[in-house]
């Protein structure tokens, strides 16, 4: 019954009514899916089949002449577009048929069939679960390959050709690997000519292909294959057995970087780096022609190749398969070449970058000795007095130390090859101070990734690592070895490392600081104890010598004599307060109290370096050990109520402040107890927004937030009540006795309001307050609670804002005709993001009508702001829309609390978002411009012709291409402009007199424009001549000849002419934004149109002699008059 029905149906597929036809291809595939597993399918897929094929072989014996078949071809484009929905469904036998006919018809090169036919593969090769005969679907995709015409084709068929390729390769694989292999490199060709094409998107989803294909196809079988065959042919004086499908392969992606693909480089290069990343450690027998080819590239000029950073990551990708050594043994650094500038330094940031799971022992063995050959290189070059060629030779040698980080980086011999580099580094760290820092973060590098593995944290790991196939080598095991290796050599790095701290004046970052802490988590406990209590020992002995000093000599002299000397007891106090401290992690609790007890002291001292390093050491107590305040926490208390502090030392403090208030809010007590305990803290914090420090002030901003998220957050133990009581403890420093006390406090519940948006509501309450406040006769609480209101209106939603719009307007407006503290740019802000918030109606509502031109006002700028805006193009609007609305910007003090009192312009949006740059508007990327200029280029330049034997430049000569592009900077000679400067050899400015013209240079083939005396102008100046050319080539340019004089030497008025030289004096008045300031600087224009009718038709000279009789007579004046009262 169910197959009548489907002939039916079937008829329906060529129906010439296209709704009818669009709707039986939907019933058809759904009729299909529901026959899947049943005995229908095969009769079912059979009809449809036996339909296509009897309209091809109608279409095949028709006469074409009498116009017959039309109607039997247009059928076929039916049943075509029928497939491209059921094709997948179809049985496998049905399928294997179809396939057959596809190939049939691909050979009649139509696009209208062949467009079908694609599209209906790509839906069956898309399919996951979809089955098909792998022979047939492999000859047909063998047929599109070879049907690929890049330079015919249009690009939407070059698109989907090569996505269709990617997914039939990768579909006959997983059916049938064996037969797939063997037209991988069919595949690939087909694949690079369509690289080759004009088209951006078709290059693009070619190169996904590749890349596809790459990881997909090619397997270690077929890898090792290929070895083999290379290595047996070694052996062998000559290869007779042809070459293997991965060397045909690698040879076409080696084919890619011949200077017909030059405008697609960029693309290729992440083709070669998927390759690189399959082949592995074989990468050395396949491709080291292509490393070659990359090696020559690099030596292009930049301006002939703009794929520099695509070429340094593909160098990358191949430093990560094959590791330093064989890369470096194939792309030599050549430091030791006579001209270091022939050295390959570019290798140096490839080599800091991607170096990940090296050998240790390479570095040891092979970079240490490059390290004392440059070394001994720079030593005979400063004896021969080339101080300069002594000091690159050194820089290469800092170069070369400055990948022991990179060799650090998950190394894969630290358990067999640090012992043997140990001895190198230590020596180094005591005699040169240039690499201490680099040998210092190694030996972190090492300590914390092994910590890292061992702990088990492969989340952190997977961040970490560069490259996802060190995890396979670097097990918890290898982690353990390992640290026991470096265990081992602890206590000596300690030693090492305190001695050089104590010595050193400097420790830059706190390196040293950071480095032994990090040692001392790993070395044993006894080793780290008994090298604190020798260093507190001395520490005593420190301090009461420097009690003894104080005692002595008065405080002023004790601090000029510990200026002048480094070695006085104040200073190595605070170095051994540093070392011990950094000693921490190797330490237990009763070591951390004795630490404690003796810094106590020095939280009194009265000088504010040991106040400010005791209070540091105090916040990195509190910070890493919780138990230490649990049983200190009274002590604690009583040391921070000290009243007197340095104020040096307030940032600190306020670190120590914040861990007590941390503690305090893990706490069991009541609410109340607890808010008592922080109450005098947060007063203190609280002030601290007010400091002149801009980073003292910032950690106050910061350790008010955490506060109040240690009392709000719940997985800190924290909810929204606490939170509420913190926000109230905050708010009642408002009714504080000095005006510091009420601003600072306003700036605290704005910076928590801001935070907090839970906040908001609360804030308002305090809105009548704040309104009050305004009227106070002082700036400083005027301009916090002014911050306070804009924190509320551009975090508030305008339903909120509707309630207090009222008192809000007229509380800002009771300010607006006050001039004399500078308010009146704040409240016109003020307004106008309450305008943008509200609504211009329903602020003009509230508006007193005396104000109504300040609102008239704030209309007309709004307005002329949305002029401007909707002036743009809808691209670039949208651009700047995508560049700024997913930014959310962080707190900023100046935008709320600045005293700059001018009209910003800025919206309440514009203080919420930030914006990060300027944004790009033109998404088309350097290298589609690129492509897009090469391909403009209809002929080759005159350079690359082979101008040796007046032949064309053979572009299948890799090393001649090169080596024109190379040179062509050398042949491009421009003429120089009469606009330029001219210099002479030693570097003069020449200046030539009126008449006088320069020399043309005569043209020689050995002139290098970079020779020239003003070669230090860039290739963004020249580009700036250019421009310059442009305009003077037009024929015009003043020069103000017109005026010059042929009797005198002034300049004289001409006829229908401008007055020469009427200057109008530059005022930066002209740039405010107040009017009457720019009407003011306008007056200039009138002196000087005055000034240019009263000496009118005079010379400059006439002018000169005039004013000097002037002054003659003034003078003469001015004497008789003195003699008269002389006389008198």
């Amino acid at each position: 019954m169910c197959l009548p029905l489907f002939n039916v149906l079937l008829g329906f597929l060529t129906d010439s009514r296209p709704k009818v036809r669009k709707q039986s291809h939907l019933c058809h595939r759904d009729v299909l899916l529901n026959f899947q597993n049943s005995s229908l399918l095969a009769s079912a897929s059979e009809g449809v089949t036996n339909l296509l094929e009897r309209f091809i072989l109608l279409v095949g014996g028709a006469n074409a002449d009498t116009g017959e078949g039309n109607k039997e071809a247009q059928q076929i484009l039916y049943i075509l577009d029928a497939f491209k929905e059921c094709l997948p469904f179809l049985s496998r036998k049905s399928k294997t048929s179809v396939l057959n006919y596809f190939k049939y018809l691909l050979d009649l090169h139509q696009p209208l069939v062949t467009r079908r036919i694609t599209d209906g593969l790509s839906f069956l090769c898309n399919y996951p679960t979809s089955e098909v005969s792998p022979e047939a679907l492999l000859e047909l995709l063998n047929s599109l390959a070879h049907s690929i015409e890049s330079n015919k084709m249009s690009g939407d068929r070059l698109t989907f050709t090569a996505r269709l390729l990617a997914a039939g390769m990768i579909k006959v694989y997983s059916l049938n690997r064996q037969i797939c292999v063997v037209k991988l490199p069919i595949a690939f060709s087909a694949l690079k000519d369509i690289l080759a094409s004009e088209h951006e998107e078709a290059i693009y989803a070619a190169t996904d292909a590749l890349k596809s294909m790459i990881n997909s196809c090619i397997d270690e079988s077929l890898i090792k294959q290929g070895v083999d065959q290379i290595s047996l042919s070694e052996n062998k004086e000559s290869r007779k057995s042809a070459p293997t499908i991965i060397e045909k392969i690698c040879a076409t992606i080696e084919s890619l970087l011949d200077y017909h693909y030059a405008a697609v480089w960029d693309r290729v290069f992440q083709v070669v780096s998927a390759m690189f990343h399959k082949l592995g450690n074989y990468s050395p027998y396949f491709i080291r022609g292509i490393l070659r080819n990359m090696g020559d590239v690099q030596k292009l000029p930049d301006e002939d190749f703009p794929f520099r950073e695509q070429l340094h990551e593909c160098f990358g990708s191949a430093l990560v398969a094959m590791g330093p050594e064989t890369l470096l043994s194939l792309i030599p650094l050549n430091l030791e070449a006579e001209d270091l500038s022939d050295a390959n330094v570019w290798l140096f940031p490839i080599l800091k970058h991607y170096i990940v799971g090296a050998p240790l022992n390479y570095f040891t063995e092979d970079i240490l000795t490059m390290i004392e050959r440059v070394r001994e290189k720079a030593r005979k070059l400063g004896k021969q007095g080339l101080m300069v060629s002594s000091r690159n030779a050194d820089a290469l040698a800092y170069s070369l130390w400055s990948l022991l980080p990179s060799f650090c980086n998950y190394p894969s011999d630290t358990a067999k090859s640090f012992m043997a580099l140990e001895k190198h580094l230590r020596s180094k760290l005591k005699e040169e101070p240039d690499i201490r820092g680099i040998i210092c973060t190694s030996l972190q590098l090492l300590i914390q990734q092994n910590n890292i593995v061992d702990s088990n944290d492969k989340g952190y790991i997977g961040q970490d690592m560069a490259k996802e196939q060190v995890l396979v080598h670097y097990s918890q095991q290898v982690a353990k070895d390992n640290l026991y290796v470096l265990k081992s050599s602890a206590k000596n790095w300690l030693k090492d490392l305190s001695e050089v701290f104590l010595k050193s004046t400097k420790d830059d970052g706190g390196c040293l600081q950071h480095t032994i802490g990090d040692v001392a988590s790993i070395a044993d406990k006894a080793d780290v104890r008994n090298l604190f209590k020798e260093k507190m020992l001395k520490l005593y002995k420190c301090t009461r010598k420097a009690s003894k000093v104080n005692s002595s000599i008065n405080s002023h002299s004790m601090q000029i004599d510990e200026a002048s000397n480094n070695l006085s007891p104040s200073v190595l106090r605070a170095q051994l307060l540093d070392l011990v401290v950094s000693l921490l992690p190797g330490l237990d609790v009763e070591d951390i109290a004795l630490l404690f007890e003796a810094i106590k002291p020095a939280l009194q001292d009265v000088e504010g370096v040991m106040q400010k390093k005791a209070y540091k050491v105090l916040s990195i107590i509190l910070r890493s050990s919780n138990s230490f305040v649990s049983s200190k926490f009274e002590d604690l208390l009583r040391i921070m109520a000290i009243p007197s502090y340095h104020i040096s030392a307030k940032r600190h403090r306020l670190d120590c402040l914040y861990f007590l208030i941390v503690h305090v809010s893990k706490s069991k007590d009541n609410l109340g107890h607890r808010l008592e305990i922080i109450g005098p803290f947060l007063t203190e914090i609280i002030l601290a927004l007010k400091e002149v420090n801009k980073k003292t002030r910032n950690r106050a901003y910061d350790i008010l937030v955490e506060s109040a998220h240690a009392f709000g957050d719940e997985e800190r133990g924290g909810n929204g009540e606490y939170l509420d009581k913190f926000f109230e403890m905050v708010a009642g420093h408002f009714t504080g006795e000095t005006p510091h006390m009420i601003s600072a406090a306003a700036k605290g519940l704005a910076r928590l309001a801001y935070e907090f948006s839970d906040l908001v509501l609360s804030a308002f309450k305090l809105l009548p307050g704040t309104l009050t406040l305004l009227q106070e006769n002082n700036k400083e609480i005027i301009k916090a609670n002014l911050g306070f209101l804009k924190v509320l209106v551009a975090k508030s939603q305008a339903e909120g804002l509707q309630k207090h719009l009222k008192s809000m307007v007229e509380g800002l407006l009771k300010w607006q005709d006050n001039s004399k503290n500078h308010f009146k740019a704040k409240v016109k802000l003020l307004l106008g993001m309450l305008v943008t918030k509200c609504g211009l109606e329903a602020v003009k509502a509230v508006m007193p009508e005396e104000h109504m031109k300040l609102l008239s006002n704030i209309r007309k700028i709004k307005e002329r702001k949305e002029r401007n805006r909707s002036a743009k193009s809808e691209e670039t609007r949208s651009h700047l829309s995508k560049a700024t609305t997913f930014r959310q910007s962080m707190w900023n003090h100046t935008n709320f609390f600045s005293d700059f009192d001018g009209d910003s312009g800025k919206s309440d949006a514009e203080y919420m978002i930030s914006r990060g740059g300027k944004a790009s508007l033109h998404p088309k990327s350097a290298a589609s411009s690129f492509r897009s200029n090469i391909r403009l280029k209809k002929n080759l330049p005159e350079h690359l012709s082979d101008q040796s034997d007046d032949e064309p430049l053979d572009l299948l000569d890799q090393q001649k291409t090169r080596s024109a592009l190379k040179t062509s900077e050398h042949l491009k000679r421009k003429s120089r402009l009469d606009d330029e400067v001219e210099v002479d050899s030693e570097g003069r400015l020449i200046i030539r007199e009126e008449g006088e013209w320069r020399k043309e240079r005569p043209a020689d083939d050995d002139f290098d424009t970079r020779s020239e005396p003003d070669s230090h102008l860039s290739a963004k100046s020249g580009t700036k001549g250019q421009k310059r050319r442009k305009t003077s080539d037009s024929g015009w340019a003043y020069t103000g000849k017109e005026y010059a004089s042929k009797k005198a030497g002034g300049d004289v008025k001409r006829k229908d002419k401008l007055e020469p030289y009427a200057y109008w004096p530059l005022d930066r008045k002209m740039m405010s934004r107040r009017p009457q300031q720019r009407a003011a600087a306008r007056k200039g224009m009138a002196s000087v149109v005055k000034m240019t009718k009263k000496l009118e038709g005079k010379s400059a000279s006439g002018v000169l002699s005039m004013k000097s009789l002037k002054l003659k007579r003034t003078q003469k004046k001015g004497s008789r008059e003195n003699k008269k009262t002389a006389r008198a």
